[in-house]
């Protein structure tokens, strides 16, 4: 902050006429001035004067009353040189003369613990809290106890409820389950969709395609009850859920619709005919544009959480990211060595990107959006089939078909493996999580849903999930 009451441009002597000017000498080769040490010298820096030093700030004794000022200047050094750095770290204290007044003697500089380094990093939460005064604390300090260490958390290995699902195919390139906010699954089993009702274990059946057509994805609206039902015949069909009732019926594909993703009001469906819809359920259109890019048949689809970008990976090994604006892709990762269904970005944060590659891959890639970098690779050993991050903690699960089916679930940024989770004796083709968070289900070949209960809570880790984790057992979707 500029000082109105000095001018920059003018000397002392200018401000005070009647102060004799100052006889300054310049000292050559160092172009530096030496003013006369006849009056006190102001300037913007901040220079300490240990002159007048409090010591029962510091809860010290005060120095002796006769000492000095040098005697006294010493002793607060050595003094805080042995609260600082201890006093085996080589330094000497100077001898003082006993003062019973004062009751400073050798036996009071010994004040800190020996060894005492308040620079030192990773230490334990004792020293740690002791760092904080540089004096340091009493061993036995009434009411101070360290912070106990957290155990690991624990994840069950055996899911705890398990649904019959006949018909579920065995086809990498579909998206057959879908978990709604509403708290409503919704499974496609060969030409019908059904809706099983997690807080009740209701099943109801929604839809018959009939027998020249099937399901090849199913896609729930972020908020309502709006279903999307991707067809083999390349048609795209709402539903109302509420009412079991068809709202209409969308075209544009020529094959089948094997990934959906909804952004608001606009649906985004992918094809085996390369290509990606965008549409917009308020128009009259069946679509407002079309995104080309895909060189084969595409697979896996993903709005990012602010709906600004939308991840598209497919058959011919790229993740394309594309934006609202355009028909061309924004960004083009080509590392995967296999079709690219399993894609996740991070709800917490921005711009961070997962995908998963198969058979021929196994790997697990994370991205960064915003500046457009690949940030990680992690070699998970099988094809990765399905990525989902929790919403709760900084996780995130993959599920795995050849050659081991697993479920993994992933501490990052360290891609730790929490847990691995075994029991689908197919490809685990097939991946939802709950709308708190806490609970996923996969699906395989098999025709078995599983649910497992793997993330904790937004409050409470050991807080059971609303599908009702005590109910154990084994039911048959339809």
């Amino acid at each position: 902050m500029e000082n109105s009451s000095v001018n920059p441009l003018s000397s002392s002597s200018d401000l005070n006429p009647k102060t004799p000017s100052r006889t300054n000498q310049l000292i050559p080769g160092f172009n530096s001035y030496h003013p006369s040490p006849s009056r006190t010298i102001y300037s913007d820096r901040f220079i300490p004067s240990r002159s007048s030093s409090n010591f029962a700030l510091f809860d010290l004794p005060l120095p002796p009353q006769s000492s000095s000022s040098e005697d006294s200047t010493n002793a607060y050094t050595a003094l805080l040189r042995s609260a600082l750095f201890g006093t085996d770290c080589g330094s000497v204290v100077p001898p003082v003369t006993p003062d019973k007044s004062s009751g400073l003697n050798a036996r009071n500089l010994q004040i800190c613990r020996p060894n005492c380094n308040i620079f030192r990093y990773k230490t334990e939460t004792r020293q740690s809290l002791q760092s904080l005064s540089p004096f340091g604390f009493d061993d036995q300090l009434p009411g101070f106890s360290p912070s106990p260490v957290k155990a690991n958390r624990k994840v069950p290995r055996s899911p705890f409820k398990v649904l019959d699902a006949p018909a579920l195919q065995d086809d990498f390139y579909l998206n057959l389950v879908d978990w709604s906010s509403h708290n409503v699954l919704a499974v496609g089993l060969g030409s019908c969709v059904y809706l099983w009702h997690a807080s009740s274990s209701k099943v109801v059946k929604l839809c018959d395609l009939g027998i020249d057509d099937s399901v090849s994805s199913v896609g729930w609206a972020q908020r309502g009850t709006h279903l999307a039902v991707g067809t083999s015949n390349g048609k795209v069909q709402l539903w109302d859920s509420s009412r079991c009732k068809r709202i209409r019926t969308m075209e544009g594909h020529r094959l089948r619709v094997g990934a959906l993703a909804w952004s608001s009001s606009m649906l985004s469906s992918g094809s085996r005919d390369k290509s990606i819809l965008q549409r917009d359920i308020r128009a009259q259109e069946d679509f407002v544009s079309k995104l080309s890019g895909h060189k084969s048949e595409v697979c896996g689809l993903k709005w990012s959480y602010d709906n600004r970008e939308l991840a598209s990976g497919g058959n011919d090994n790229r993740l394309f990211v594309w934006n609202n604006h355009s028909t061309q892709p924004v960004l083009k990762y080509c590392e995967h060595t296999a079709a690219v269904k399993a894609i996740a970005w991070s709800p917490h944060l921005h711009g961070l990107l997962a995908s998963g590659g198969g058979t021929a891959d196994r790997c697990i890639r994370f991205w960064n959006t915003t500046t457009n970098t690949h940030l990680s690779c992690m070699d998970t050993g099988s094809q990765v089939c399905n990525l989902v991050w929790s919403k709760n903690v900084n996780e995130l699960v993959s599920t795995h078909g050849y050659s081991q089916n697993q479920i993994i679930v992933w501490r990052y940024p360290t891609m730790s493996k929490i847990a691995t989770l075994t029991g689908h004796t197919y490809r685990v083709l097939y991946l939802a999580i709950s709308p708190d968070g806490q609970t996923i289900v996969t699906g395989a070949g098999d025709e078995t849903l599983r649910f497992w209960n793997v993330f904790p809570s937004p409050k409470s880790k050991n807080t059971e999930t609303e599908i009702g984790a005590s109910s154990f057992g084994r039911t048959q979707i339809r």
